[in-house]
């Protein structure tokens, strides 16, 4: 209601109000929504269930009606089937119970609605038979009605259980909310609190450092080690891995005008005499 207050235009919030009444019985509350929710949105298959709203709150005549102005328009199939089991009920409630039986075996003999709108067909006759004194015939429309609801949308089962006095199997709680501790916590005062102030820095333990500084050494040691090892082998993997162009451009030509210096040698002069007699000998021998 409060949401519908917010924004009552809005046909989302209209037709959640509206179910949300329908389901918790304020029949009334959902009647006005469901009509509000129909002039809006101008969708008819939302007749049925105004009718039906109509008949719980004891408007039978207004609820016949308006099932005579759903039947008359194009709705979808589960509407349909919807008009033929509230009308049976406005029927039934009139005390014209032969009219009720008579609109559901016509449609369930018509196969109307499919296997799942056979299915509430046949759970209604049923219904209409347990209420007037029949529970065996009932028992039997229960087991056909079963048969065509596959996905146990009606919770037959647990009906037949109960026409039969036996209990019926609890459903499983099924509550997807896990309830959370929540911590209290005081409200914060504006000002700082002394904790919050910084702590004087304590003065080092001389055996500390001294003791830190030698196992840093010894750590700077061996990480300097580890260093050296990687750069000796960076450095020949370099040598090998450089390609032959670079190696070409970072050698530098020599200029053609510079020309390489050898070494100098004194040349020995073609007439130069030998230095003594014996080396003059030597040399008329070779």
């Amino acid at each position: 209601m409060v949401a519908r207050r917010l924004a009552s235009r809005l046909p989302v919030v209209r037709e959640a109000a509206a179910e949300t009444a329908y389901l918790a019985g304020h029949y009334d509350t959902a009647l006005t929504e469901y009509r509000a929710l129909h002039r809006i949105t101008g969708d008819d298959d939302y007749l049925p269930i105004i009718a039906d709203c109509e008949r719980a709150v004891g408007k039978h005549q207004a609820a016949l009606r308006t099932l005579r102005e759903a039947r008359d328009l194009k709705l979808s199939l589960p509407q349909q089937v919807e008009v033929i089991l509230v009308e049976a009920g406005v029927r039934d409630d009139m005390g014209q119970r032969d009219e009720a039986s008579r609109l559901l075996k016509e449609a369930i003999s018509g196969g109307r609605g499919g296997r799942q709108g056979q299915a509430r067909l046949r759970f209604a006759y049923a219904d209409l038979l347990a209420e007037h004194g029949r529970p065996d015939a009932a028992l039997e429309w229960l087991t056909s009605a079963r048969t065509y609801d596959e996905n146990n949308e009606l919770e037959i089962d647990d009906r037949i259980a109960e026409l039969k006095g036996e209990p019926v199997a609890e459903a499983p709680d099924l509550d997807e909310f896990e309830v959370l501790d929540v911590e209290e916590v005081d409200d914060v005062d504006d000002e700082p609190a002394e904790a919050d102030e910084p702590a004087e820095a304590d003065e080092p333990d001389e055996t500390d450092d001294s003791q830190e500084s030698v196992d840093g050494s010894e750590d700077d040691e061996s990480d300097d080690d580890d260093f050296g090892d990687d750069e000796s082998e960076d450095d020949d993997q370099s040598d090998h891995d450089e390609p032959d162009d670079l190696l070409d451009e970072q050698t530098p030509e020599p200029d053609e005008d510079e020309q390489p210096e050898e070494d100098e040698q004194p040349e020995e002069p073609d007439d130069a005499e030998p230095a003594d007699d014996k080396t003059k000998d030597d040399l008329e021998e070779q």
